[in-house]
């Protein structure tokens, strides 16, 4: 990893750290003119600090009344990403000049320019009691979110504006490219408890702030010093005005599946306003397990838009552009962010990685590894298929060393027979070699690209693109243009309509219908350029499994196990997940490629403390890595273990009873302590784990309570949200609390690592 200027000027990054803001501004204005000597003429380079704070980026009131507009996005899957560009794509039929920024960004900033600029700024607005901007991390955030050039009116009193697009991941999680900005604004919010937002009285706090009331000390607390002598009470006031030339909006994508519904969003829309920044749009939230597409437009269109009219459109502008959205229907290829460079056989060009969206870091991640082992799991008798599979790293291990319990990312390749008819239907060679790159119009900053080049078409079809996946309503709008038949082109159209959302549901996710189908089968009609079927087409994700294996155990090798998904569908037909179909298609000795990510699945530090584990189905997997792991430690270390507990269900114990030998050996050799089974189809009642916990709450308390057990659930999100119930009500019948008192106390587990869930939908 390659260090930043200022880095390199001082020498250690240690130093940076160190430095005071007045020192920091100080060294990057340094580090600019000691820089600007050698840039020449070039205008921008060569423009001194004071002119370029005289105005900001100058743009055409006629076209552009609104202003300058800064889209960020927070994306694990692209999905984030892919409605940002909705937004920019929109943006100038609005009045707005737009921009789209990934928000790692913001953390990867190394203008020291605009660092030097907003210091610049703030010590010339003097509005606070204190600078606004008091160190490293304040300077990052503040030169991106409040650039000088991307300011409205004049630039020293001027205002940003910025629309924020957060996914949550997991359990209330960032996203990859957003954790180390959530980080920061943890830190300059003052909000560490990002999971109890309303209980930790920030929204009363806030209303006071916007009201102009005061907040006052508690009786007897004494004003505490920071390390630079300043006051409590001026970190907060800094706090609250630290964005206050900031307007902003945020629309969260979450699932309603999951416990933490919407995390990340209800974060950053209270830490942008706890640090002064104004609300100029009311926080929308998108749900993936109804209508994340249709909540998304719905804020866009009846929430977004109409706020950002009325407060930046002015006079008739609005209604000019407002006649001139509707007289344009005119349907039209859309402008293609990419070109496609073809390469003679023997060609290269060099990878530049920075030049990948955050979003597919992990192509560049994985390895090819070789399957050692692989059998099934479940008696011959069972119409169902679970498979235990071991993965060799020896290899690689600098690369994929793994801690006990991680997750292992798998990169699936799509069928062949299905590369071979997209190619032949959109008259790809899949033996020919391309590069990609940033097309002529656009700015050819970091992550641009969706995956690295060169390689072939096929590794393209194969790897990159989601051809199976159920595409949005808005890939089928993409797609419409590229549709000569005009049937083909208005189905296209009527299903990512509004009104077609009942079709679209039925005939496209339903069906199992898939970008693949469509341009072969469904609209054959389609041609498109393959940087434009790059555009449109979806990335192919990894899939994610929690690794069954303990790194102390078996450090060369990854243990997974993975449940073949299969269903029937309406025209008679069979759907095959992708990854456990692509997994099932190999054997011993073929390649998969992969990745190790972290997990929250850790053992307790102190080994006296107990464990609960809560794995039923394929959710024994990290359980039996656990169980593995405190094997090792009680045998080859002699540590002294508290106890060992597994809940554990399945169908049937002569069908589906996975890893039936190793369990009842853990339970023989004293691993584990208490192992309970629940065969839910085995009586007329049926019985899952949640019951047996339930029947068990005294002795359960007294574990969590006097024992401070950890508390390790893994599988579906049903059941996640059942034993999360059954935990409260046990607490609430044996520990005497209320029913707000034991979600909050289960919440204090879950921040303090004792109580963790790793779900699926």
């Amino acid at each position: 990893m390659s260090s930043s200027p200022i880095v390199e000027l001082l020498g250690s990054p240690q130093v940076v750290v160190g430095f005071g803001a007045t020192t920091l501004v100080l060294l990057a204005t340094t580090f600019f003119y000691l820089k600007k000597n050698n840039e020449g003429s070039n205008g921008r380079g060569a423009a001194s600090s004071s002119s370029a704070l005289e105005k900001a980026e100058e743009l055409d009131s006629e076209k552009y009344p609104g202003g300058h507009l800064t889209i960020y996005y927070g994306s694990q899957t692209g999905t984030a990403q892919m409605f940002a560009k909705q937004i920019a794509s929109e943006s100038e039929s609005r009045g707005f000049r737009s921009r789209v920024v990934d928000i790692q960004d913001v953390v990867d900033n190394e203008d020291l320019r605009a660092v030097s600029e907003i210091a610049t700024l703030d010590a010339s607005a003097s509005k606070n009691k204190i600078n606004v901007v008091n160190d490293e991390d304040g300077s990052l955030i503040r030169a991106t979110l409040t650039h000088p050039h991307y300011r409205e009116g004049n630039v020293v009193e001027g205002r940003s504006r910025a629309i924020f697009l957060v996914a949550t991941y997991g359990e209330g999680e960032p996203t990859d490219n957003a954790q180390q900005f959530v980080e920061m604004m943890k830190s300059k919010s003052g909000i560490r408890d990002i999971y109890n937002l309303e209980d930790s009285g920030l929204i009363s706090v806030d209303s006071c702030v916007r009201m102009g009331v005061e907040v006052e000390e508690e009786d007897g607390e004494e004003e505490k010093k920071n390390d630079s002598g300043s006051s409590s009470n001026d970190m907060i006031l800094d706090s609250r005005s630290f964005l206050s030339d900031l307007d902003y909006a945020v629309f969260g994508l979450g699932n309603k599946q999951y416990e933490h519904y919407n995390n990340m969003s209800r974060f950053m829309d209270a830490s942008l306003a706890k640090c002064g920044a104004s609300r100029i749009a009311p926080l929308g939230l998108g749900d993936d397990d109804d209508d994340l597409e249709g909540d998304f437009e719905n804020w866009k269109d009846n929430v977004l838009w109409p706020a950002l009219t009325e407060k930046f459109v002015k006079g008739g502008a609005a209604d000019a552009l407002a006649a001139a959205r509707k007289n344009n229907d005119v349907l039209e290829l859309p402008d293609c962010p990419y070109e496609v460079e073809y390469l003679e056989d023997g060609a290269s060009r060099k990878v530049d990685l920075d030049m990948i969206q955050t979003s597919s870091k992990h192509y560049m991640q994985a390895w090819d590894c070789p399957i050692v082992a692989s059998r099934e799991l479940r008696d011959p008798s069972d119409p169902g298929s679970t498979v235990h599979m071991e993965i060799d790293i020896s290899k690689h291990m600098s690369s994929l060393k793994y801690q006990t319990a991680d997750n292992l990312g798998i990169l699936p390749k799509n069928d062949s027979a299905l590369v071979e008819l997209v190619a032949k239907s959109l008259s790809f060679d899949l033996d020919q070699l391309f590069h990609l790159t940033p097309s002529a119009g656009e700015t050819a900053t970091k992550h641009t690209l969706p995956f690295p080049t060169p390689c072939t078409v096929r590794d393209c079809l194969e790897r990159y693109c989601d051809l199976t996946g159920s595409p949005r309503r808005s890939d089928l709008k993409q797609l419409a243009p590229y549709a000569r038949d005009e049937m083909d082109r208005k189905a296209l159209l009527r299903m990512s309509s509004k009104e077609g959302k009942a079709e679209y549901k039925e005939k496209i996710v339903e069906g199992h219908v898939g970008i693949g189908d469509i341009v072969t089968r469904l609209c054959p009609s389609i041609v498109c350029p393959l940087e434009h079927f790059i555009m449109v087409c979806p990335r192919l994700q990894p899939r994610y499994y929690t690794i069954s294996s303990s790194s102390t155990v078996h450090p060369k090798t990854i243990h997974i196990t993975y449940a073949l998904l299969e269903s029937e569908q309406k025209d008679g037909g069979k759907f095959t997940g992708l990854c456990s179909g692509y997994l099932s298609s190999l054997s011993k000795g073929d390649m998969v490629r992969v990745f190790v990510r972290d997990s929250t699945f850790r053992l307790p530090k102190q080994p006296e403390r107990p464990i609960i584990m809560i794995g039923p189905g394929t959710g024994i997997a990290p359980m039996r890595a656990l169980l593995q792991e405190r094997a090792y430690e009680r045998k080859s270390i002699g540590d002294v273990q508290g106890p060992n507990i597994l809940y554990f269900g399945c169908k049937n114990r002569s069908l589906d009873y996975i890893y039936r030998d190793e369990l009842e050996a853990f339970s023989n050799d004293g691993t584990m302590t208490e192992l309970h089974l629940a065969f839910s189809r085995e009586q007329a009642e049926k019985v899952y784990v949640q019951h047996l916990l339930a029947q068990r709450g005294a002795e359960t308390w007294k574990l969590i309570d006097d024992g401070k057990a950890s508390i390790f659930v893994c599988g579906a999100v049903k059941m996640g949200a059942d034993v999360d119930h059954t935990l409260q009500d046990i607490m609430v019948q044996h520990g005497g609390m209320s029913r707000e008192k034991a979600k909050a106390y289960l919440g204090k587990l879950q921040t303090a690592g004792r109580f963790v869930q790793e779900l699926w939908s």
